[in-house]
């Protein structure tokens, strides 16, 4: 009997000590191979787009709450103007959605989709971020229409060789189009698939009928 505990009480520690090793082992991997996120979001709250904006904050909202606490968010409202009205922790899921509720208020006054605006922003924060080590995503919420002023609208002609650039610079970049018509995001597709040739799971496409599907798609290209 003395024997056995003698034996036991040898192994056991062993086992344990062994036990921590591997559990070390794996965390190290773990931290190794993370790798933060930095989620990009432009919402249209134009008059045109206005039926969609709750699902499309709800979307917003889903894809914050599952990343991780080390990832980080930014929001955008387009519309005639476009600007940032959230920085910050993804899982502060509160502050999110009252700042959307906030400044993107509908303002008749305001007439036009300045996507040109919020996508040439939304590229010089996945620059930004992805110097820092993050792993940049840019997530565009609405119809797509060019309303309003020109000049700040979203060129569909010079769109692909300007995303091809920036992927020299950003070549971790993954784009999400959203809520479109199906017509609309077809073209989308066709434009800009060509764009990220082998890496094609980073552009992704959905309309309203998808986008819970596509969703889940983006958070695993994310490792989400």
């Amino acid at each position: 009997m003395f024997r056995r505990a003698l034996i036991l009480g040898l192994i056991l520690p062993l086992v344990f000590y062994g036990v921590k090793i591997i559990l070390w082992g794996f965390s190290n991997i773990k931290l190794a191979n993370f790798k933060p996120v930095s989620a990009i979001f432009l919402l249209d709250v134009s008059a045109s787009n206005r039926s969609l904006i709750d699902k499309q904050t709800g979307t917003i909202l889903k894809i914050s709450k599952r990343l991780d606490s080390e990832d980080t968010a930014l929001v955008y409202i387009v519309s005639e103007n476009t600007y940032n009205v959230y920085d910050g922790n993804p899982h502060k899921l509160v502050a999110i959605k009252e700042a959307i509720n906030k400044r993107g208020a509908y303002d008749n006054k305001a007439y036009g989709t300045a996507y040109g605006i919020a996508f040439k922003k939304a590229v010089g924060d996945a620059l930004r971020y992805q110097t820092q080590g993050y792993t940049p995503l840019i997530v565009v919420l609405g119809d797509l229409e060019n309303e309003g002023d020109i000049t700040k609208q979203l060129n569909w002609n010079t769109l692909p060789s300007n995303l091809r650039k920036t992927l020299q610079y950003v070549p971790d970049l993954k784009v999400a189009f959203l809520y479109a018509h199906p017509e609309k995001l077809d073209e989308v597709r066709q434009l800009l698939l060509p764009v990220f040739a082998e890496k094609s799971n980073n552009l992704i496409v959905a309309s309203e009928e998808n986008v819970e599907q596509s969703t889940k798609k983006l958070l695993e290209v994310l490792g989400r």
